[in-house]
């Protein structure tokens, strides 16, 4: 299934309706299980620097969700947010400013092209390395443009059945990606020759998770790929399976899972 072309549509209605953002925001952070363990994994981070001003790089920031939450809850911080859509940029770029939102900045940028320098407290990847093939040179530039001891925050879908793909041979569920997933140890793998230790790993979406995710994401997202029109029976799908959804998810945040389909993996430089 191609995702990108359903996130447009979202992008789409909320440069109609700018006054929706925050609206957007508050349900993706409630129906994407992996938002609620990078908020966490966030706000555990920001604790270790105190009241230090940390300079934060939202690799890859769609439509600019890290970066509103990261402007309430990490203070005090300055964020440098990119994505390689242009149009995305500038409609966070006009967001942020009719919010009145200080020290956040957007810029157009390829993960595997920057040249920051040791720039960054704490660099937030979330759901973007699978989409990239060439991961161990953007590695290599997460490294560069870390200050000494700063932070790289990672999710991605995991080894373990990440993107759907469960037997040898499937595709993944997601058409954009370049990879099915990473183990923890292929991350060890990929960041430990650069410099980066293993600050935390969890894996995500266990068994709850997963079932959680299958009700409230994969199964819509295939009614709208089947047809933008079905949008209008979204609401009744979900007034009857979200409070299995909210359970199911509030199990898997509370558990800890031996593997799950995602992982949040945690590097310090």
């Amino acid at each position: 299934m191609q995702y990108d072309p359903i996130k447009d549509i979202f992008a789409s209605v909320l440069k109609r309706l700018p006054f929706l953002r925050v609206f957007f925001f508050k349900l993706l952070d409630l129906m994407f299980l992996r938002s609620w363990f990078v908020r966490r994994e966030l706000i555990n981070i920001r604790k270790i620097f105190n009241d230090k001003k940390i300079n934060i790089y939202d690799a890859g920031c769609g439509y600019g969700q890290y970066s509103f939450f990261m402007k309430k809850k990490l203070l005090p911080n300055n964020i440098f947010a990119v994505d390689v859509k242009e149009n995305w940029i500038n409609d966070c770029r006009v967001f942020f400013q009719n919010q009145k939102i200080e020290e956040v900045s957007f810029g157009i940028e390829d993960l595997t092209e920057i040249n920051h320098k040791e720039k960054f407290e704490l660099i937030v990847c979330v759901d973007v390395m699978e989409h990239i093939l060439d991961d161990v040179k953007v590695f290599k530039n997460f490294y560069n443009a870390l200050k000494p001891n700063g932070y790289l925050l990672i999710n991605t879908p995991s080894i373990f059945g990440g993107s759907d793909v469960h037997d040898e041979g499937e595709e993944s569920f997601v058409g954009e990606h370049a990879r099915i997933g990473y183990s923890r140890e292929e991350l060890n793998q990929k960041l430990n020759p650069l410099g980066f230790k293993e600050y935390k790993s969890i894996y995500t979406y266990g068994f709850w998770g997963d079932i959680g995710w299958r009700l409230g994401i994969k199964y819509p997202m295939l009614i709208l790929n089947f047809s933008k029109i079905l949008l209008i029976f979204l609401p009744i799908y979900y007034l009857i399976t979200f409070p299995f959804t909210f359970l199911f998810m509030l199990i898997d945040f509370n558990s800890t899972n031996k593997i799950g389909t995602g992982i949040t993996f945690i590097a310090q430089k």
